[in-house]
């Protein structure tokens, strides 16, 4: 957004989840991009900490919220999106809300009674009040609009860059894993969480026995459902196949990604699946399942496998993907192409000025304000 002129700086709290982020506070500091952190109340209850109340970002949005065009605020359910959305909506200020697939159906049932009370008590009115709505998928607009909100939506997906390419990415990440050169690697990346279909995924692998292979369950979670993601990795027989680096980021990453053979990420909902389309943009045949929103673009352009949320099926399909390594072969200038036209990020960035340029006019033609161009993310 910044590269394409819009003055977008980001306002959040030093939320670490059970941490804190060691930045300064209260100030604009340059990490990239220009961010605002502000203290996160960090009690011992974890519910009340996992909420995210900060008094200081709460006085800093009123006092300065009405320089800014437009607020784009991610997420809800949480103090930051909440209090920016009921601030604005007293200020008179436009926003949008990206809701980030909590408005999902099954997100909506995972602690039911406490979102619905949450909803329609105070997140309700908040995102009626948005001027628009931004989902990331068809799926997820679909989904929502069983809530009958009322404002107008827009689809704008998430980007990706194109990795450079690492040299030697197979035979390094293979003198990591301490296997052969040829030894097939499948590799799931995504935050460990009981949506992600790990109870599916971890025993459709324990069901491949024709082929050899290395599981790298990359990711982090909370301490109870890893213990039983472990559970599930002994009842299944690979534990002593798979391999667990926590979370990942940098030089890492992309050697997990252009050195696997395969991603799997057989989730029951996302809003989008950002890590599918990293991985196809780093040249990985993928198996998905209908949860994932990219199902459709993997099916039409002939990326990997979809399949339903069963153990058999998955399986199947990962011996299919083992017994034909050239699908990963043969989709790279397909893939490649359609990131081009459709995900790269400066793609994106496009497709959302044009919705912000457009709220933005309507709104200075009705209230006649003009300030600085920003969104906000909380």
């Amino acid at each position: 957004l910044r590269e394409q002129g819009v003055e977008a700086e980001i306002a959040t709290t030093n939320d670490n989840g059970s941490d804190l982020l060691d930045v300064p506070l209260n100030q604009l500091v340059f990490q990239e991009v220009p961010i605002w952190f502000f203290h996160r109340f960090s009690p011992p209850i974890h519910p009340v900490r996992e909420f995210a109340f900060s008094g200081d970002l709460t006085r800093w949005l009123w006092q300065h919220i009405s320089e800014y065009d437009l607020l784009h605020i991610h997420a809800i359910f949480s103090y930051p999106s909440t209090v920016a959305m009921a601030i604005a909506r007293w200020q008179g200020i436009p926003y949008t809300n990206l809701p980030l697939g909590q408005l999902c159906e099954w997100s909506l049932q995972q602690g039911t009674l406490k979102k619905q009370i949450y909803l329609r008590l105070i997140e309700r009115s908040n995102l009626n009040h948005s001027k628009v709505i931004h989902f990331t998928s068809e799926l997820e607009q679909q989904e929502v609009s069983k809530l009958g909100l009322l404002p107008p939506s827009f689809i704008v997906s998430y980007g990706v860059d194109i990795p450079a390419t690492l040299t030697d990415s197979r035979q390094r990440l293979r003198e990591i894993l301490k296997v052969p050169e040829d030894e097939p690697v499948i590799l799931f990346m995504s935050r460990l969480h009981p949506k992600k279909g790990l109870d599916y995924l971890i025993p459709a692998l324990g069901q491949v026995t024709e082929h050899r292979f290395t599981f790298v369950l990359a990711g982090k979670g909370d301490a109870e459902y890893e213990a039983k993601i472990d559970e599930l990795l002994r009842v299944a027989g690979i534990s002593s196949r798979t391999y667990r680096p926590g979370f990942v980021t940098g030089e890492m990453k992309q050697l997990l990604l252009q050195g696997s053979d395969m991603f799997a990420l057989t989730s029951h909902s996302e809003s989008f699946g950002l890590a599918v389309l990293e991985a196809l943009a780093a040249g990985l045949p993928v198996i998905i399942t209908p949860g994932v929103p990219l199902a459709s673009v993997v099916k039409e352009h002939q990326l990997g496998y979809v399949t339903g949320l069963d153990a058999n099926e998955i399986a199947s399909a990962v011996q299919h993907c083992l017994s034909h390594p050239e699908v990963g072969r043969e989709m790279g200038s397909r893939v490649r192409q359609l990131i081009i036209e459709q995900y790269t990020w400066e793609r994106i960035a496009t497709k959302l000025i044009k919705v912000y340029n457009a709220i933005h006019n309507g709104y200075q033609t009705k209230t006649g304000h003009s300030g600085k161009w920003g969104t906000r993310k909380a």
